[in-house]
């Protein structure tokens, strides 16, 4: 697939390759370079920490979960 530069720099993506991708209008991507070819990714509109936040499900509260990781047997 190809797709010509603009005088502003725009590249059209081949919309195979955005359904593919699942790439929408308005999506919000990232660029960078690697070993000399243009790559590109989905940027992510939240925290990578954000992310994960609530995927642990404890029985008891985090310094309890803490504890028993560490071993103590007072938590």
């Amino acid at each position: 697939m190809k797709a010509v530069v603009s005088e502003k720099g725009q590249v059209t993506i081949p919309k195979r390759l955005r359904e593919r991708l699942g790439i929408r209008a308005g999506e919000t991507l990232e660029f960078d370079d690697e070993a000399g070819r243009l790559v590109a990714w989905k940027a992510s509109d939240r925290d990578p920490v954000d992310e994960l936040f609530g995927a642990l499900e404890l029985d008891a509260g985090t310094d309890a979960f803490v504890d028993a990781v560490r071993g103590n047997s007072s938590g």
